[in-house]
């Protein structure tokens, strides 16, 4: 005799919640649907998709943490999977929330640390999507910052992993969940951001970038659990945004776009319950670079432009020419030769106007003559303009510090390119191979990407001598 298949039990929690949402089943699978695409996801749910869900049918791969979202957003109250009445799974587009609350944010920021730093290799693998920048850019242009991020003094018992209630062992020096954050320990995370930095430009974000995720995960994370005040608290999440987007930036260099995409977005929610207006707009500039590198242009400039719209006119000089520079980075991807230019002239207008006694975010300080004249060069090229490109790289390679040694490789390649440009194949193919030595030197998935797009960029004259001499020289480089 055959068995009957199991009876499903009707889903009486999402009913509940589709009633008191006022939701159709029609209504509810558009929205699911609608959702999808901000996160790059093509569904294609309608009404009988819902009925299948209230007879009990489990939807499958991100789609019950895209429902969930849906139910947030319409009642004003986090939801999750489980309270729908439908299993939870963990959806690939995790991180790309903006949060509504500072201790939602911690949850979000510390589960993508928490799984990065367990080697989960497919978090290296997500894709970036596009239409995920547009919520979090707004949210974080209409927001404001939070206003309160001060946690209470009452110690927090942490159970080992399959003893619950039983205290976490831990030595004397081993900072666990509900100690109090001191001034030292902020100083600690600023003094280790510096460290992770100077790594990065010079050997590039796959050298430490897990060391880095580790730290955030077993240092960062107890301290934003830990207790502290409104003034302190502001200063803790100040410098987890900066480590977050550090992390990020590393994670971009090993072209892990997904994941970058994410640490961005939490760090510019981290840097709102900082109340640090400036850095969010630093942030947006970070994720407008990402943008620019992989071929998004308009989405780079409209994120530059939400950047300078957020910090308003009040930003110092350094910080206002970083953001025009940035949306010119945008345009000259697009082509848009005025809308460029223009946007290079706002950037050395507000350059000229710096001046030596005004007081920079430590973030900005890089944003010197070299820095101007790299984004200068940068966008000539992408405008075929190669001969100010030529002019602009040639002064920023002068002026730029060895320590920068990754962008010292980039502004190299747009020289080169540019040289290649102006017919002079020669020196194109000297710069190049100069370019592809110091990419093998580093761990930076960006750094071979530049010499390969220079690689392309030959092909037209591959049977020319000194081309075939650049490929003998760099055949066993990369």
């Amino acid at each position: 005799m055959t068995e009957r298949p199991a009876q499903r039990t009707p889903n009486r929690q999402l009913a509940a919640l589709i009633a008191e949402a006022g939701f159709s089943n029609a209504g509810l699978a558009r929205r699911v649907d609608q959702l999808g695409l901000e996160h790059g996801l093509d569904l294609r749910y309608d009404k009988t998709s819902v009925t299948r869900w209230l007879r009990g049918q489990q939807p499958r791969g991100t789609t019950p943490a895209l429902i969930a979202e849906v139910f947030t957003r319409r009642l004003g109250r986090r939801l999750t999977a489980q309270d729908l009445g439908l299993d939870a799974c963990a959806p690939v587009y995790a991180g790309l929330e903006f949060a509504a609350t500072p201790e939602e944010a911690v949850d979000i920021v510390s589960g993508l640390w928490r799984k990065d730093s367990g080697s989960h290799a497919e978090l290296r693998k997500i894709a970036f999507t596009p239409a995920g920048l547009v919520v979090p850019s707004r949210d974080w242009l209409i927001g404001r910052a939070d206003e309160r991020v001060a946690r209470g003094e009452t110690p927090v018992r942490v159970p080992v992993q399959g003893r619950p209630g039983v205290p976490r062992q831990r030595g004397q020096t081993e900072r666990g969940p509900g100690q109090k954050v001191t001034g030292g320990d902020i100083s600690a995370l600023r003094s280790v951001g510096e460290l992770f930095r100077s790594l990065d430009d010079m050997y590039g974000g796959g050298h430490a970038r897990q060391a880095l995720v580790r730290y955030l995960e077993h240092e960062c994370e107890p301290m934003l659990r830990g207790t502290y005040g409104e003034q302190t608290g502001r200063r803790l999440f100040a410098a987890a945004a900066d480590l977050t987007r550090l992390a990020g930036w590393t994670s971009y260099d090993i072209a892990a776009h997904g994941l970058a995409q994410r640490y961005f977005v939490q760090s510019l929610r981290l840097a709102q319950a900082a109340g640090d207006r400036a850095y969010g707009s630093y942030v947006l500039v970070t994720m407008s670079r990402q943008a620019v590198y992989l071929g998004h242009g308009r989405e780079a400039v409209q994120l530059a432009r939400v950047a300078q719209q957020g910090v308003g006119t009040n930003a110092p000089p350094v910080v206002q020419a970083l953001l025009h520079a940035v949306e010119a980075r945008g345009h000259g991807v697009l082509g848009e030769v005025r809308a460029c230019t223009g946007s290079l002239v706002r950037a050395e207008r507000a350059l000229e106007a710096a001046r030596p006694g005004d007081e920079v975010p430590h973030w900005a300080r890089f944003f010197d003559e070299a820095q101007l004249a790299d984004e200068l060069g940068h966008s000539h090229r992408d405008l075929q303009q190669f001969r100010s490109a030529a002019q602009h790289a040639e002064r920023s390679l002068q002026l730029r510090a060895p320590s920068y040694a990754r962008s010292r490789l980039f502004c190299r390649v747009v020289l080169a390119s540019a040289r290649l440009g102006l017919g002079e194949l020669d020196q194109a193919c000297a710069l190049g191979a100069e370019a592809a030595g110091a990419a093998a030197e580093m761990r930076s998935v960006r750094a071979i990407e530049y010499v390969r797009d220079f690689e392309r960029r030959l092909e037209p004259y591959k049977d020319a001598a000194p081309v075939r001499g650049y490929r003998d020289k760099v055949a066993a480089l990369l």
